[in-house]
């Protein structure tokens, strides 16, 4: 074996280390944080060539980076302000009962995890339910369950409702993302989310009596951010409905996805003396993720190894079926965004129509139901919920995510297949 090969086994190398580390987590006392795993792989494959410091910047996707930050910006100044929390308040308060609670939970939760990101809304919503939960003395693993099936399913329905779909939206060819995606993947996920419910429901019968349930009123810390925030989901929703329009009839108007975020952090960044607290508090572990995922994707891609497997599926990545097959099961291990950024040139390319793509975005997402290892929501959900004292386990989790995933896969390949 040449010096050559042995240089692109590095990066294979490499990427299997950090998916292996980011499952198991854990070495002696110390618990490692997914950011650190993905920054520490990026790291090796710079010190030793697989990937040059100019490649390595070229490979970060300026695009995504900056509408995440736009968007944590926006999420933060949201909780900070305890606007979130009051509409939370108004929206859950006359649910009456624990029945009518979980569903106001997944179809509210699911329906802004589209426009927020799912990341955004596992963040803010764990402490919310866990005090649910407690205010009640209803089991908060229910809860929870609910949350990260809700921002997973309910993320499929937009080009910003997780970051895979971002990826697609901007480096694959689909040309009008919003219309899209609202329009293929509308039904089968409104249809998805009612699954969440349902088998929630199915499978822990004994905690859904008819008891009374009440919500603590969300108070308003902060009035002038809180307005401020208003602002800024006034923004979004505006210029995602003018970024259709233009599109829809060719106007070229040069929206973007990021230029939409970035424009919606504005009023609390220019605005607020919280400014630098809201910056402070931006998810900033999970940029560095991204950055090192982009850098650490790119060394493996530059082996051509990935390609050549990929290659030898033939005309099978063709296959609705097929594509929601491997965006469900690979990321259980190699988890949905890299996988996504590794398979969206080759998809991208064979592609006639912008079927494929949804498929990949579909499966890519409720991959995220299946397991806990199969989206970082559901990390953040469970990292959260473990500094308040509550958990989900691998077991709580698979009892109710392999029935809905598969149920959720069936749904995507009818509606997909017949479209």
């Amino acid at each position: 074996m040449t010096g050559g090969d042995l240089t692109a086994l590095i990066p294979l190398a490499v990427v299997v280390l950090v998916f292996v580390a980011i499952a198991v987590r854990q070495v002696g006392r110390y618990t490692l944080r997914i950011w650190q795993i993905m920054l520490a792989g990026a790291v090796v494959v710079l010190l030793t060539g697989s990937i040059s410091p100019s490649q390595a910047l070229a490979a970060i996707n300026p695009d995504v980076m900056l509408f995440l930050f736009g968007m944590f910006v926006v999420g933060e100044a949201l909780q900070a302000s305890g606007y979130l929390s009051h509409l939370a308040h108004r929206l859950f308060s006359r649910a009456g009962t624990y029945d009518r609670l979980l569903l106001l939970l997944i179809l509210s939760f699911g329906l802004f995890s589209a426009l927020l990101m799912n990341d955004t809304l596992a963040i803010i919503g764990t402490p919310l339910v866990i005090a649910v939960a407690r205010r009640n003395g209803i089991p908060s693993r229910i809860l929870l369950l609910a949350l990260a099936f809700s921002v997973t399913t309910g993320s499929v329905l937009s080009p910003i409702g997780n970051p895979q779909n971002l990826l697609i939206a901007v480096e694959g060819p689909v040309p009008n993302p919003f219309v899209t995606f609202l329009v293929t993947l509308g039904i089968p996920t409104l249809l998805s989310l009612a699954l969440c419910y349902g088998i929630l429901r199915w499978l822990y019968p004994g905690d859904f009596v008819h008891r009374a349930c009440s919500i603590d009123e969300g108070s308003i810390t902060d009035p002038a951010l809180a307005r401020l925030s208003q602002v800024s989901l006034l923004l979004i929703l505006a210029l995602i409905g003018l970024m259709v329009a233009t599109v829809t009839l060719r106007i070229p108007a040069g929206l973007s996805l990021p230029l939409i975020a970035l424009v919606a952090a504005l009023p609390p960044l220019l605005a607020s003396p919280r400014r630098w607290e809201l910056v402070k508090g931006v998810d900033w572990p999970t940029l560095v993720f991204f950055a090192a995922m982009f850098v650490l994707m790119a060394s493996v891609w530059s082996t051509g190894f990935f390609q050549a497997l990929v290659g030898l599926a033939g005309p099978a990545l063709d296959s609705t079926g097929v594509i929601l097959l491997l965006g469900i099961t690979i990321p259980q291990f190699l988890s949905n965004v890299p996988f996504v950024a590794l398979v969206l040139p080759i998809v991208s390319s064979g592609a006639e129509s912008t079927i494929p793509l949804m498929a990949l975005a579909a499966g890519s997402t409720i991959a995220g139901n299946l397991s806990i290892l199969g989206a970082a929501s559901n990390v953040i959900i469970i990292q959260n919920a473990e500094r308040q004292g509550e958990t989900l386990t691998f077991r709580d989790f698979l009892r109710a995510g392999v029935p809905l995933t598969m149920l959720q896969a069936g749904i995507y390949w009818v509606f997909l297949t017949l479209w």
